[in-house]
């Protein structure tokens, strides 16, 4: 697995990134953490950015949780802040739940869980996985095709997503491998990974963020959001919604994000 490391001799700040992206989604965030003495690693989850993909690889939700443990007994941390995207905030989540001394307190941003495992994004390459593997690796596109939609819609504001940004997250997935790799992350996601969590029974300090304008986690049409049944649920958690940013807050909210995260962790500790 592939870790950056932002800053020495800090607590720990394990930084999870979610589908489609990779450690470098934490690029504007992670030194603002390591200039308020903290010491944060950006990981790509196994499969991503530039982690190995071995081909009979396990890449589910449970599977990362585990891997990111050992991850944690390598960098010799014991025990870290966890702050979690997407993707990432539900493998923090079943990290917290399965290994609970790993998990300081956590930090889950427009986390999926519930009916949202996976996501709208994902389940539509997961219903059209045959369709979209004869049409686009007939070319040399790869998941450019694909990817690129997903990312341009996981922000509210589209000069947040320019071309040369997505090219940069569209590099691991170039050409026909790329393209089926991206179809086995998608078709790994499942939520049965999710439901043997009790919810209840989380006991880490957590903040739920929200960057409302996420297409993939709507705020209509449905009783309450999974933000808002995971903020009823897991005791004692916080939320705090951000009106028009969308999903990738990193992205977009940069600034918003690091004062929520460093605020919320400076409280833990002084309870």
């Amino acid at each position: 697995m592939h870790v950056e490391r932002y800053g020495h001799g800090g607590a720990a700040m394990l930084l999870v990134h979610g589908f489609g992206t990779c450690s470098f989604l934490w690029r504007n965030i992670a030194p603002d953490f390591a200039l308020a003495n903290r010491t944060a690693f950006a990981v790509d989850l196994f499969g991503y950015g530039e982690s190995d993909r071995p081909f009979d690889a396990d890449f589910s939700i449970a599977a990362q949780a585990e891997y990111l443990d050992h991850a944690l007994t390598a960098l010799r941390v014991q025990r870290a802040t966890v702050v979690g995207v997407d993707l990432g905030a539900a493998v923090t989540l079943r990290l917290a739940a399965t290994r609970p001394e790993r998990v300081d307190r956590m930090i889950l941003v427009n986390p999926i869980a519930f009916d949202d495992v996976p996501a709208e994004d994902v389940k539509t390459l997961q219903r059209n996985t045959g369709r979209y593997a004869l049409r686009i690796s007939r070319g040399i596109l790869g998941a450019a095709p694909l990817l690129r939609e997903l990312l341009a819609s996981s922000v509210a504001d589209a000069s947040r997503m320019p071309d040369k940004l997505v090219a940069r997250y569209l590099a691991p997935y170039v050409g026909r491998e790329g393209l089926n790799h991206l179809l086995i992350l998608a078709r790994s996601i499942d939520e049965e990974d999710m439901d043997e969590i009790e919810l209840s029974q989380i006991d880490q300090p957590t903040l739920i963020v929200w960057g409302e304008q996420d297409p993939f986690l709507p705020a209509h049409g449905r009783e309450r959001p999974a933000p808002e049944r995971l903020a009823a649920e897991i005791p004692g958690s916080k939320l705090v919604k951000l009106p028009g940013v969308g999903r990738l807050v990193p992205e977009e909210s940069p600034d918003a994000l690091v004062n929520l995260v460093l605020e919320f962790d400076a409280a833990s500790v002084a309870r």
